[in-house]
């Protein structure tokens, strides 16, 4: 798919932990990790250059649960604070990671991709689509994004829309999210 102007000024990678080692020599100058509080900060920053690195620690839950942190308003509110600094600065490449690079981590390129280009929603998710085709972004981030940002629904359809193309796409993954708390995101088997 082609996309009239770039979502974003500079490239864009989606991982998880176990693919960090693959793009340390991918000229990556910004660096956003997305953990459990809980969770060891990963070594493989050691193999990179010099680098920005932004951490953010919650859980990738969309409901609330004992004994884990979900995403607040305020995580959503930081997202939003590090897209609008990104904007002063000189930014190569940005990597934005979580465990798997399939929820927090694509809700957050979502979330900046959104925050950059107004009333381009399904643009936004057709990007990630091509990026990172296995995604399915945290619900919960997404619809706070979508009122901070003023998109009045727009964002939250268009995660819908990817979520039913992700689970045409994917049908084998789906029994397990159907076993989650995201089950209600899953749409019917076609």
């Amino acid at each position: 798919m082609t996309i009239k102007t770039p979502l974003l000024p500079f490239p864009l990678t989606i991982c998880g932990i176990d693919e960090l080692p693959a793009h340390a020599a991918a000229g990556v100058s910004h660096v956003v990790t997305i953990l459990d509080p809980e969770w060891p900060d990963p070594e493989h920053f050691t193999l990179y250059p010099p680098h920005a690195r932004t951490i953010w620690r919650f859980h990738d839950i969309v409901n609330p649960q004992d004994g884990q942190t979900p995403a607040t308003a305020r995580d959503v509110e930081a997202i939003l604070e590090y897209g609008e600094g990104l904007k002063a600065e000189m930014v190569e490449h940005l990597l934005i990671h979580c465990h798997m690079g399939i929820s927090r981590s694509t809700a957050t390129a979502i979330i900046l991709m959104a925050q950059r280009n107004p009333g381009r929603e399904a643009d936004s998710f057709a990007h990630l689509a091509a990026i990172r085709p296995f995604s399915w972004p945290n619900s919960r981030m997404v619809r706070m994004a979508d009122e901070m940002l003023d998109r009045r629904g727009a964002l939250v359809e268009a995660m819908r829309l990817h979520h039913h193309c992700v689970a045409r796409g994917y049908p084998d993954k789906m029994s397990y999210l159907r076993a989650s708390e995201r089950a209600a995101e899953v749409p019917p088997e076609e």
